[in-house]
């Protein structure tokens, strides 16, 4: 049977087919009604749940995410994605630790999926797990040893750990894969300022700021860094910009 609104076959398969289609063209919305049609005409079917889920997803309907996930999880239980964009929308919720049982489901289905550890470390790390986030992380640098964000983040749990000369090292393989990279060269500055580097913590504090000049705290431990150097004006016109930036900094 034809649509009466399209030349298209009113069957789910064509649905679900070109709503693939929209989703690989971040037409977001399109693949959400492509995906409806499909489940109007074929109530069970996983694939069109499961993906109607991560356009959801992707428009951040983080609970319509879930639900559909969930359906196509209860249909097809053994398809790892639908559990990694579940949790994803999870720990967009805030439910971390329900993201966290999502990404150990994934990696129990693919257990050689970088992307799975690496979620699994970023949850860890919101909750103040930074030794889980370490091994995590290093299981996906393991697997995927040019992915920028999984040294980034491993640098910053490893730098909530005090072990700055690690956190030195993860940013600079960061800064490495990425070199405008602003949250690396914060990181990086922060730590060389706990191992006493002042020198090394203003230079890096500086490329954070001229990349991202609206971030109060790169100021913030550029003006303590100086201060350490014995640059006193400097130290009160960063601690003065920061402040600008975040008013919140003028109360500690």
């Amino acid at each position: 049977m034809m649509s009466k609104k399209s030349n298209l076959p009113d069957d789910a398969k064509t649905y679900t087919e070109r709503g693939f289609a929209k989703l690989n063209l971040r037409d977001y919305r399109g693949a959400v009604a492509d995906y409806s049609r499909a489940i109007e005409l074929e109530p069970e079917n996983a694939a069109a749940y499961g993906s109607r889920g991560r356009a959801k997803y992707r428009l951040s309907d983080y609970d319509g995410a879930v639900a559909d996930t969930t359906r196509a999880i209860a249909l097809t239980p053994d398809f790892a994605v639908n559990y990694l964009y579940r949790g994803f929308a999870k720990y967009e919720l805030g439910d971390c630790e329900g993201a966290i049982a999502d990404y150990g489901q994934a990696i129990e289905l693919e257990p050689e999926n970088a992307g799975n550890y690496g979620s699994r470390g970023r949850a860890k790390y919101k909750l103040g797990d930074y030794d889980g986030a370490v091994a995590d992380y290093s299981r996906a640098i393991a697997l995927t040893p040019d992915f920028m964000l999984n040294y980034l983040y491993r640098g910053l749990a490893k730098y909530e750990l005090e072990d700055y000369e690690g956190a030195v090292a993860d940013s600079g393989r960061a800064i490495a894969l990425t070199p405008k990279n602003a949250a690396a060269y914060g990181c990086r500055g922060r730590a060389k300022y706990k191992l006493g580097d002042y020198d090394g913590a203003v230079a890096d504090a500086t490329r954070a700021i001229a990349l991202t000049p609206d971030f109060a705290a790169n100021y913030l431990y550029r003006g303590v860094a100086k201060s350490k150097l014995g640059d006193h004006a400097g130290a009160a016109a960063d601690r003065k910009r920061a402040i600008e930036l975040n008013p919140a900094l003028g109360r500690r």
